[in-house]
């Protein structure tokens, strides 16, 4: 199989390539290979963390080169940072770095993005830690004008395949946050409780679209959730919540995103905390107990 399983409905479901808060670059040496595997399983997507810094969230790769390894790799199955957090990075490159890759992968990419909670890797990097908010604001509108090549005298490199620049997903709860999706995004992404959340969170965001007189067409809405298999075995690590409850079936997760679905969610992004030993047979599990009865479902 080698095409994305997508409900009736279209809700999405992606996977993140290597277990949560990995311990040591050697568990990341199979990434792409596993997404390849992800691809053939039929997930529309694959999703790459991003911290400049090992710490409390392990390891991670950089999620530009690893989602570049990736496209090289495979043909179909879209590229999603989840989520690249916006204000360490210069905006003209990254908008040449983020145009090339949709390039490169023929339209596959998405850009997600967060204003970051870590102000370590902020001191690290030299960025002002108060001033993420504001920057990310600044930048997703000269990444959108730089991807539209509004400006000759500042053309980047290539221009992205998507007309336009690719998606943009945009992180965070508060109504900072939820305006900067308004205003910026394809989709709103965050993690979600449950139908009720999803609901306030849509109405939310038309509320604000609302009274600040913006008419785009709303984003969508997006999650990320954690999923641990029946039957496998947990990291030693509390990931919070976990979708169809800590003692999770097929069908108490397929009801879960079912009830999502209903609620208005567009896509879903999963985290496997389970060991690196146990990762390719979760996610094959995923995709033959979950996305097989989700699409009837």
């Amino acid at each position: 199989m080698d095409e994305s399983v997508e409900t009736s409905d279209g809700l999405r479901l992606g996977i993140g390539p290597h277990r949560l808060w990995t311990d040591a670059e050697v568990e990341l040496d199979n990434v792409v290979e596993t997404a390849c595997t992800a691809e053939q399983l039929g997930f529309d997507h694959v999703i790459a963390g991003s911290h400049v810094l090992a710490g409390e969230l392990g390891v991670t790769p950089d999620p530009l080169v690893m989602l570049s390894a990736i496209a090289g790799a495979t043909s179909r199955i879209g590229l999603a940072t989840s989520v690249l957090i916006l204000p360490l990075y210069n905006p003209i490159v990254l908008a040449h770095q983020t145009a090339t890759l949709d390039r490169l992968s023929r339209g596959r990419f998405t850009l997600g993005v967060g204003t970051g909670w870590d102000r370590t890797e902020f001191d690290a990097v030299g960025v002002p830690f108060e001033a993420r908010g504001k920057r990310t604001d600044e930048y997703l509108a000269e990444l959108g004008a730089l991807w539209r090549g509004e400006d000759p005298g500042r053309r980047i490199g290539v221009a992205p395949c998507t007309a336009g620049g690719p998606p943009v997903w945009v992180g965070g709860q508060s109504d900072a946050a939820l305006l900067r999706a308004v205003r910026f995004g394809a989709a709103w992404y965050g993690s979600i409780s449950g139908p009720a959340e999803l609901a306030r969170i849509r109405g939310r965001l038309a509320e604000l679209a609302a009274a600040s007189g913006i008419e785009r067409e709303l984003p969508q809405t997006n999650s990320v959730a954690f999923v641990v298999p029946p039957g496998f075995p947990a990291i030693n690590r509390d990931p919070g919540r976990l979708l169809g409850g800590p003692q999770a079936s097929a069908t108490s997760i397929v009801d879960e995103l079912g009830a999502l679905r209903e609620a208005g969610l567009g896509a879903c992004s999963l985290w496997l905390p389970v060991p690196t030993t146990a990762f390719a047979d979760a996610m094959s599990w995923v995709a033959q107990e979950v996305m097989s009865q989700l699409k009837g479902h």
